[in-house]
């Protein structure tokens, strides 16, 4: 049972890596995406204004994923510690 989790927490682990490593291409995009808000904003237009609620939007995905690593810790550690008390 404790191999078949520590399996699955591997390979997850393991796509977020080869993802993340892979991913180079994604950090050019950030001075085009300012750069296109800023002159958007300057010439009157709004399509810049939503741009911070992205921001956060990416800045709370890694504290949810976290979040329910955690939780998912505390539950089977819980039911263990029943199990073991029975």
């Amino acid at each position: 049972m404790k191999m078949k989790s520590i399996y699955k927490y591997t390979i997850i682990f393991a796509v977020v890596a080869f993802a993340t490593i892979l991913s180079n291409e994604l950090f050019a995009q950030c001075p085009m995406c300012r750069m296109t808000a800023e002159s958007n904003l300057a010439n009157g237009g709004v399509d810049g204004a939503g741009l911070n609620a992205g921001i956060l939007f990416l800045l709370a995905t890694p504290y949810f994923i976290i979040a329910f690593f955690a939780y998912n810790w505390w539950r089977n550690k819980k039911s263990q510690e029943e199990l073991d008390v029975e």
